[in-house]
């Protein structure tokens, strides 16, 4: 698994009494989910969006699948002083596969569904919004499952000439019923058992709008609003929803920023 980790430590000055700091941690790079540290006080923008600051200076930002190359990071002294940091997002290569041939009910859900999906999906965006001020995050993440990865961030299918949404999560091949746990901290904002896709699915808000979905779960052991602690079980793999076969799909979102996952960890060793 390829993993683009880079850490920057920046200065922007802002005058010479009054320096803004900034530290960095993360992958620079689409996909890429960065950590730091700045001065109390501070305020954050990237591209214009603003960044959610810790009262003691903590942060998270994310950058998506197919995030252009330049960014801008402004940040703001308390004075009102301004400084602003271009930042370089790497560019990845992503797999693209091309199915045809296959019957039009695989391709597209059937129209009688469609308002489950828009129900559900609009119950996905809301938590998404979430913004806690906790940063549960900057403890650090582990994996949430063992088991061989079977499927990577930012692949997609092109079924009979239509392109389909790319896979955001990464996969954990892994037997139903194996134990699924919190790979950070947080709070429990949506724990469904059978959703239309997805199957058993839980969120748990990490603090800063970043937040981690949990696929195709067996069974589902948290409650919405449970504040759980990282290595906690959350539940187990199944093969619930659309799936083709048991596995963990551990998505991450900084609010509507879909981010890879792997990047927070190292690689699962090989399994034997």
């Amino acid at each position: 698994m390829i993993r683009f980790l880079l850490v920057a430590m920046l200065a922007l000055l802002a005058g010479p009494a009054d320096a803004v700091t900034l530290e960095m941690n993360g992958a620079f790079t689409q996909g890429g989910i960065i950590m730091g540290r700045t001065d109390p006080g501070v305020k954050l923008a990237l591209d214009g969006r603003p960044v959610r600051v810790s009262a003691d200076g903590v942060f998270v930002l994310g950058f998506g699948r197919d995030a252009e190359p330049d960014a801008l990071l402004v940040a703001t002294a308390p004075d009102g002083s301004e400084e602003r940091k271009a930042l370089k997002v790497a560019k990845r290569t992503y797999n693209i596969q091309r199915i045809d041939g296959l019957p039009q009910k695989y391709v597209e859900p059937k129209p009688e569904v469609q308002a489950r999906i828009s129900r559900e999906n609009a119950k996905i965006k809301a938590v998404r919004e979430i913004d806690t001020d906790h940063p549960y995050f900057a403890e650090g993440f582990i994996w949430p499952a063992s088991g061989r990865i079977s499927g990577v961030y930012g692949s997609q299918r092109i079924l009979n000439g239509t392109p389909k949404w790319p896979h955001f999560g990464v996969d954990v091949a892994a037997p139903t019923g194996a134990p699924v746990i919190a790979p950070a901290g947080g709070i429990v904002r949506l724990a469904e058992t059978d959703l239309y896709y997805t199957g058993g699915t839980v969120i748990i808000d990490h603090g800063h709008g970043l937040s981690s979905a949990f696929l195709h779960m067996q069974t589902v052991t948290v409650k919405v609003g449970e504040e759980v602690q990282r290595g906690v079980q959350i539940g187990t793999v199944g093969a619930t929803g659309r799936a083709t076969g048991p596995h963990l799909d551990w998505r991450i979102n900084w609010f509507d920023v879909r981010v890879d996952a792997a990047v927070l960890v190292p690689p699962l060793p090989p399994k034997n």
